[in-house]
């Protein structure tokens, strides 16, 4: 992997930890979820339509089903990542989610785009794997109701983080769509598909802007920008690479959920982390 897209990645990182991080504070609904992501088509409208002026871009159907393809995925893995942060610790839902979508991401690029996984991949995803079955506590911890919705819920979320994962890196790798016009695409998509039901409760909508604005201005400035730094580095560098570094952001999003939210078995999470990136090394330098 190039120094350029390790520097992408690592500043991704720390945007999508703390992003998340003002998520669980928030402890918003859909309605926040319309919010953020409202706020984003206003901020970054400006260098979307900058791209068409600087750029020679094509926009057909093709570009139409990944962007729409791309947002349903999206809208169901952003509510779905809210409801799990109501039910259960930041500290055990963010590095779950985060963990096995790498590993999902990894072996499905073996039979998508044809990228090796080597030994050494392998030992790095048990590696994930192990570290997960650490940060949930053990089988004693998953036979308990209160840990054992928010692990569904984070094996959910990983499940849809491989999946726009995949269809993105498609969009940018094969059908060389811009990055930021993905991305911005898949947002004004998601807020489409949420205002009727933003409309509907219109009350809520301001109870959440008045409450979490500063939450609301904060993701809806960091996801998206987040994201386009790994798209850029996508289209130059294996997925296989790419969605296992990204990772990295677990450490740090566990560190906040331990320190600055209070949560329990913050030291034990903590070091279950430290070994899924190990793991994620591990499959990079392979």
């Amino acid at each position: 992997m190039s120094a350029l897209a390790l520097s992408l990645i690592v500043m991704s990182a720390f945007m999508h930890a703390t992003w998340n991080y003002l998520a669980k504070r928030s402890a918003g609904g859909f309605a926040f979820v319309w919010l953020y992501m409202s706020v984003s088509t206003v901020i970054f409208a400006p260098f979307v339509i900058g791209l068409f002026f600087l750029q020679s871009i094509s926009f057909g159907w093709m570009e139409l089903a990944f962007i729409a393809g791309s947002a349903l995925i999206h809208v169901v893995y952003a509510l779905m990542l809210q409801k799990g942060y109501k039910i259960g610790d930041f500290s055990l839902v963010y590095p779950v989610a985060r963990g096995i979508g790498p590993a999902i991401v990894a072996i499905s690029a073996v039979f998508l785009f044809h990228e090796t996984l080597s030994l050494i991949s392998i030992i790095g995803i048990i590696l994930i794997i192990g570290s997960i079955f650490v940060i949930s506590g053990g089988l004693q911890a998953i036979r308990g109701a209160d840990t054992l919705f928010p692990l569904l819920y984070g094996l959910m979320i990983g499940c849809l983080i491989a999946a726009y994962t995949l269809l993105d890196k498609a969009a940018v790798g094969f059908a060389l769509m811009p990055p930021l016009l993905l991305n911005y695409g898949t947002i004004v998509g998601q807020v489409l598909m949420l205002t009727p039901k933003a409309l509907r409760n219109v009350d809520q909508v301001k109870s959440d802007w008045k409450e979490h604005r500063k939450e609301a201005i904060g993701i809806g400035i960091l996801n998206p920008l987040a994201y386009i730094l790994v798209l850029t580095a996508m289209t130059f560098t294996q997925v296989s690479h790419v969605a296992p570094v990204r990772e990295l952001s677990i450490l740090i999003g566990t560190v906040m959920g331990a320190k600055m939210l209070s949560e329990g078995l913050g030291y034990r999470r903590i070091v279950a982390a430290a070994t899924m990136v190990l793991g994620i090394i591990v499959i990079t330098l392979s």
